[in-house]
């Protein structure tokens, strides 16, 4: 298996996107749902912003599906020197839309 090394505002974006358009919601539908601007919306899916604890929460309960499926799988895997880095993995396959 290749590793993701994509940074982890993109992987979360994909995740919400796919979440997003199996929910079949606009971005500006989501945004209303979430007292978030849709511009807002679309920086957090091309990985373009990392959002918040609370903005997750938001839009799990939006979408209607558990929090681990926007942000389940992710660890940190510490390195030398406390360097480190994100390991992804998927609780469940979220098809990429």
């Amino acid at each position: 298996m290749i590793a993701d090394r994509r940074p982890l505002p993109v992987r979360f974006g994909d995740r919400l996107r796919a979440c997003r358009n199996r929910a079949e919601i606009s971005q500006e539908a989501l945004g209303e749902m979430t007292a978030l601007h849709r511009t807002e919306i679309g920086l957090l899916e091309r990985g373009e912003r990392e959002p918040r604890l609370s903005t997750i929460i938001k839009f799990a309960s939006a979408l209607d599906v558990p929090l681990h499926e926007l942000a389940g799988g992710i660890s940190w895997q510490p390195g030398p020197s406390g360097a480190g880095d994100f390991e992804f993995r998927n609780l469940r396959a979220v098809p990429v839309v």
